[in-house]
């Protein structure tokens, strides 16, 4: 139990530490800073307690119910792969928030790079710990999304722009094609659970939907990893700070495909289609990679295509898939990342120091930098594979996977001399690297005068290449003992041990990777000086760049198509658009109901009431009224509207709804006066705007009435199917029986709202408040013309907003309404769990009490007595509604999980109460918000109406008294 707390603590801190920063000020630098700080050092002491249970081979479960049925839950597992990856990822995390602290200028909003940096933290880490994988695509996503903002941190780069663009569009698709591979996934292996998944690779492989599983596995991890041909975006993604370079390219974004490789590895490898996918796709990213290295002239794209190399590398091992391979792929995932942050953080410093990154105008900076230049050289030569350091000892344990005999195919016999020739070119473009910054003459042009940065800066990159050193001379000592326990993690407890040591003896990786370090010296001493002077590529590989495909392909997208859209459908009159969304909306009904949609043999019948018909022969003349009257009288087509709505609402009590009648009547109310106050702002209906193009007006309305008929008839065949259907038992009995028992309640559709679809609900007022604050955000934009403001009106029938609507009931009756309506709002929220009523019901009450004010009385009249924050409410429903649904998390239930009972009261007894009633508050503070935002808009969108029209009749008379 304490362990798997101590799990749900971890996933938790990243995210705590991201909203504890995004809430300073944009100038507490140091408070950000030290935030970020304690909570990963938090961290790391929770892994450190959590080691001993990993040590002893344990795997560690955390377990919160979200939607069971659907195999939904927030499950997390932790074994020795992922202590080890964990522990990389708040290990460089740290020493970048250090790194960063010295790297960012004053004036940064640096409070929110650091909750950008936590809250990518947290979702990486809630990748590598989820034990759902659905959830993993989840937190999968969230990382593409975080990685996004911390790229384009300095959004007002046209490059950083793009490349944050690029990467969110290349992982985010990536992204859609894992989710579908997990979901099938889950419907091959009949489970979600990641522990039954990698316990079920003999099902999977042999199932029909196995290379389309595999399939979209992949495009989803080689997006992630920038593997051919989705590498492009990783060099684009150099706009961002380099401390997010540090840390996304070296021990999280772009590891997470790697790492997903291996972990699925004993589930989809093993076939002859995962080695040639994976291990041909790997290896051609990893010579591809280093090539183009060796032209880059900027540091960081130096690092960039490197990056996208030792990522191939990985993934060849992943492919190869033996014991061997396997720890190899474990191994060299955690070198890359420390001598690539080690790396990345130096080329920071240069561009710190010195104003540039371009290696054509640096050099000889061992002088004025010599403590950096050691640094920077150390890290590029484990990035070379030289001995003695922690980059030589993976990158000879890939040569021996190589080597090996895995398949006998042509791209197995190919593997050694791909190797060494991907090796050769590290070599160079890491010798470029030291030899272009570092020796040759002096730099004299350099933007700033170069010189060490402040110390605690270079302590990272100090801690980094230590780190490269031990490993590489004491490999055994230092991570042999983790490496085994993560490789056992992924291939199972039989593995045997493999020592990790300097030195094997003359074996044929040792040759290779003798011949790879002297062809790379070589390279670099018969090209450099060409390399240096000339372009960043051959020119052939400029004109097959992935980047121009994607480029062409984003502009036919959202450009080319677009218009042509545009051309074919596009207009700004209303009526096209909601005729082709009633269209299309009829089609989508029609098609899966023709031929279907037949009365029952036996159908029920109910004497037709006379007065049922009455009501609704009234309606129907109501709707026909409002149709005829919308041309001439559109203030009196309101009205009718109002009537056939009444008429719903009496339909609904009729057929014993109270619910919706009284909901229905409350949002009629509110509907029609919100119409009416937007009356004014409607353009004069003139035949030549009215008209259609292509037809006259006679056949335009008969066209309309058949396609207004159709959907008419068709939504009452629906209806009248449905309600003379015989009963039969169905999910409506179950709530009937239910709701008392686990709900508290005796309303049934309340119950259901706030209790058994809660969820639902919670995502209802989500969207809700969206719409709120967009069609608030809408009215701010909207400027009507005073000329058409004054014919509209004149129109609408309605010459003075404010005495028009007081004549039609007196601003003291209105008045006297406020407190009744209140009351009747309290009643109708307290009583909804057992008769009709409820949380919206109550929140439209109020909202109507607070626009009869509106509506009787002037707005700076009722402004100066009635302030109403809607923003506010809006923002205290959400936190009560998700207030609610945690609740239960601390109680061990899924989220909204409903508790009710009996409380006894002094002097009243005992009372029923439910936590349901307080999810129902959030909902009634929400709605209340979101109706009145609207309503303010729109009552200062008519006081700026009045004023404008003041100032024309003042302006006319001072012309008429000239």
């Amino acid at each position: 139990m304490i362990e798997e707390n101590l799990l749900l603590i971890l996933v938790a801190l990243p995210f705590a530490a991201a909203l504890a920063t995004s809430t300073m000020s944009p100038r507490a630098h140091d408070a950000a800073a030290w935030v970020s700080g304690l909570f990963l050092a938090a961290g790391g002491v929770v892994l450190a307690l959590l080691h001993g249970a990993i040590g002893a081979g344990q795997v560690v479960r955390g377990q919160i119910g979200w939607v069971p049925a659907l195999g939904l839950d927030l499950s997390f597992r932790m074994d020795g792969f992922v202590w080890l990856f964990v522990s990389l990822i708040f290990g460089i995390g740290s020493l970048v928030l250090i790194y960063a602290r010295y790297y960012l200028s004053k004036t940064d909003p640096v409070p929110r790079f650091y909750a950008f940096l936590m809250a990518f933290t947290g979702a990486m880490v809630g990748v590598v710990l989820s034990g759902n994988i659905l959830m993993l695509v989840v937190f999968w996503e969230l990382t593409s999304i975080l990685s996004f903002l911390l790229i384009g941190y300095w959004h007002q780069g046209q490059a950083a722009r793009d490349g944050a663009r690029m990467a969110l569009i290349v992982t985010g698709a990536g992204g859609l094609c894992l989710l579908l591979a997990m979901i099938l996934l889950g419907q091959i292996v009949g489970s979600h659970d990641l522990d039954r998944v990698l316990a079920s690779g003999d099902l999977v492989r042999a199932h029909p939907l196995y290379p389309l599983v595999l399939g979209l596995f992949l495009i989803g991890c080689f997006t992630k990893s920038a593997q051919m041909p989705f590498h492009f975006w990783l060099p684009g993604a150099m706009a961002a700070p380099t401390p997010v370079s540090a840390f996304l390219h070296s021990a999280t974004m772009v590891k997470a495909g790697v790492f997903l490789l291996v972990r699925f590895s004993p589930v989809l490898g093993q076939t002859d289609l995962w080695f040639h996918l994976v291990t041909g796709t790997g290896m051609a990213t990893l010579v591809l990679g280093a090539f183009l290295a060796i032209f880059r002239h900027d540091l960081k794209g130096l690092l960039a295509y490197s990056t996208i190399s030792h990522l191939g590398l990985i993934t060849a091992l992943a492919g190869i898939g033996s014991d061997g391979a396997i720890l190899a792929a474990i191994f060299h995932l955690l070198n890359h990342a420390v001598f690539k942050a080690s790396l990345f953080m130096a080329a920071g410093i240069i561009d710190h120091e010195t104003g540039t990154r371009d290696m054509r105008r640096l050099g000889g900076l061992r002088h004025a930098m010599p403590v950096t230049a050691s640094l920077a050289i150390v890290a590029s030569a484990a990035m070379a594979g030289v001995p003695l350091l922690n980059g030589f000892l993976s990158k000879e344990m890939f040569f021996a996977a190589a080597a090996d005999w895995n398949n006998g195919s042509w791209l197995d016999n190919a593997l050694p001399y791909w190797a060494v020739l991907a090796g050769a070119f590290s070599v160079a473009y890491s010798l470029r690297f030291i030899a272009s910054v570092f020796f040759g003459p002096v730099a004299t042009d350099l933007p700033r005068s170069p010189h060490e940065p402040p110390a605690l800066m270079r302590r990272p990159v100090e801690a980094l290449v230590l780190i490269c050193l031990l490993v590489g001379i004491l490999p055994g000592l230092t991570l042999g003992p983790v490496l085994h326990l993560a490789a056992v993690s992924v291939l199972g407890p039989d593995l045997p041990y493999t020592d990790i040591a300097l030195w094997h003896g003359l074996t044929l990786p040792l040759a290779m990777s003798c011949v790879a370090l002297v062809a790379g010296v070589g390279l670099h001493a018969l090209f450099h000086a060409a390399i240096a002077r000339g372009p960043e590529g051959p020119p052939l590989l400029h004109r097959l760049r992935a980047q121009k495909l994607f480029e062409r392909t984003m502009f036919l997208l959202t450009w080319t198509l677009p218009r042509l859209g545009l051309r074919l459908f596009g207009t700004e009159r209303l009526q096209p658009q909601l005729r082709l969304i009633v269209l299309l909306a009829l089609a989508a009904a029609a098609v899966p109901l023709w031929g279907v949609l037949a009365p029952a043999a036996d159908p029920l019948s109910v004497p037709l009431n006379p007065a049922f018909a009455a009501m609704w022969a009234a309606g129907a003349a109501c709707a026909l009224g409002a149709a005829a009257l919308a041309k001439y009288h559109r203030f009196a087509a309101v009205i009718l509207l109002g009537g056939a709505g009444a008429v719903t609402c009496l339909t609904f009590a009729w057929l014993s709804a109270p619910d919706l009648a009284v909901t229905q009547l409350l949002v009629e109310i509110v509907t029609t006066v919100l119409l009416l106050l937007g009356l004014r702002w409607l353009p004069k209906r003139r035949e030549e705007i009215a008209a259609d193009r292509l037809l006259p007006a006679r056949l335009r309305r008969a066209r309309d009435f058949v396609i207004a008929g159709t959907v008419g008839i068709g939504l009452a065949a629906v209806a009248h199917v449905m309600m003379t259907w015989p009963l039969i038992p169905n999910v409506g009995d179950w709530f009937l029986r239910n709701a008392y028992h686990e709900g508290g309640g005796t309303n049934v559709v309340n119950v259901i709202l706030v209790d058994f679809r809660a969820f639902d609900t919670f995502g209802e007022i989500t969207v809700l408040a969206i719409v709120g604050i967009t069609v608030f955000a809408l009215l701010r934009r909207f400027r009507p013309a005073p000329e058409s403001t004054t014919r509209t009106e004149e129109e609408a029938g309605l010459r003075d907003p404010t005495l028009a609507h007081a004549l039609l009931v007196p601003s003291v009756i209105m008045r006297w309404m406020f407190p009744v309506l209140i009351v009747l709002a309290a009643i109708l929220f307290f009583r909804g769990h057992d008769l009709p009523g409820g949380g919206f019901s109550a929140g439209v009450t109020v909202s109507i009490a607070i626009l009869l004010q509106y509506l009787g009385h002037d707005l700076r009249w009722v402004e100066a007595r009635l302030t109403v924050l809607p923003i506010r409410w809006m923002g205290v429903g959400l936190l009560i509604a998700g207030g609610t649904g945690l609740g239960a998390f601390v109680f061990g239930h899924p989220f909204l999980t409903a508790h009710a009972r009996y409380v006894d009261l002094p002097l009243i007894g005992q009372v029923p109460a439910a936590t349901a009633l307080i999810f129902d508050a959030g909902v009634f503070a929400l709605v209340l918000g979101v109706t009145v935002l609207m309503l303010i808009a729109l009552a200062h969108q008519s006081l700026r109406i009045a004023r404008l029209r003041e100032r024309d009749r003042a302006a006319q008379k001072e012309r008429e008294a000239a």
